[in-house]
C-alpha cells in the first residue's frame, strides 16, 4: 500500500487503510494468506528528492521500491492538489523503473476537499499506471471531506459501497497473481555491464 498523505492524521492514509482492510478481508474469504507492506511517502520525501537529483536511492527508499515491485497487488492513494495527484506521489513513481510494475494489479484512490476533483482518478492516476503497464481495477475510489461525515468513518453516502466493490476487484486479481514469484531486482544492472567499459574485464 502506498499513501501520499502529508498531514498526521491523514484522510489519505485513512482511505488507504480502509481499502487495505477490505481487500485483506476479501482475500481471506478466498483462502489467501496476505502480508501487507505500507509505504508512507511522507516519510520518504527527502530520500525521493535526493534520488531524483543524484540517481542513487537511500537504503530506506530502496527497501520501499523493492517491496512495491515484489508485490502481487497495490493500493495507491493520493490527495488531489491542483486537479491532479500530488507531486510527492508522482516523484515516487518517477524513481521506480517503468517496467517494474508490469502486470501489477492496482487499486487507485484519492482524497480531496470536494467531489469536483474525483475525475482526477480517471484523467491523471489511471493513465499513469496504464503507462507503467499495470492492471488497474475498474472501480476507483474518491473520498471527499463530506464522505467521511462527522465521525470520519467513511459511513456516509456511497463510499463504503465503492470501497467494497474496488476491494473485491483487486482481491480477485491478487488471488491469481504470480508476480511475487517472478519479479526481478528493480536496481539490477544489465547482463554484461562493466563499470570500466567493454574491455575492462580483459
Amino acid at each position: 500500500m502506498v499513501s501520499a498523505g502529508l498531514s498526521q492524521p491523514s484522510s489519505t492514509r485513512l482511505l488507504a487503510d480502509r481499502l487495505t482492510t477490505a481487500t485483506v478481508e476479501r482475500l481471506s474469504g478466498f483462502g489467501v494468506e496476505t502480508s501487507v507492506e505500507v509505504v508512507e511517502l511522507r516519510d520518504l520525501g527527502h530520500d525521493i528528492i535526493n534520488n531524483l537529483i543524484t540517481g542513487f536511492p537511500s537504503p530506506k527508499l530502496s527497501a520501499a521500491v523493492e517491496s512495491l515491485t515484489a508485490a502481487d497487488g497495490l493500493i495507491a492513494v493520493t490527495p488531489i492538489f491542483t486537479a491532479s495527484y500530488s507531486g510527492l506521489f508522482k516523484s515516487f513513481f518517477d524513481v521506480v523503473d517503468p517496467s517494474a510494475l508490469t502486470d501489477l494489479p492496482v487499486l487507485i484512490g484519492a482524497t480531496g476537499g470536494t467531489e469536483r476533483h474525483s475525475l482526477a482518478l480517471d484523467y491523471a492516476m489511471r493513465p499513469l499506471f496504464t503507462y507503467l503497464h499495470s492492471v488497474v481495477v475498474p472501480t476507483s475510489v474518491y473520498a471527499a471531506s463530506s464522505d467521511w461525515g462527522t465521525g470520519a468513518d467513511g459511513g456516509t453516502g456511497a463510499l463504503p459501497d465503492r470501497m467494497s466493490r474496488a476491494a473485491g476487484e483487486l482481491a480477485a486479481l491478487v488471488r491469481d497473481s504470480e508476480r511475487s514469484s517472478r519479479v526481478i531486482d528493480p536496481f539490477a544492472l544489465p547482463a554484461g555491464f562493466s563499470p570500466v567499459g567493454g574491455y575492462g574485464a580483459q
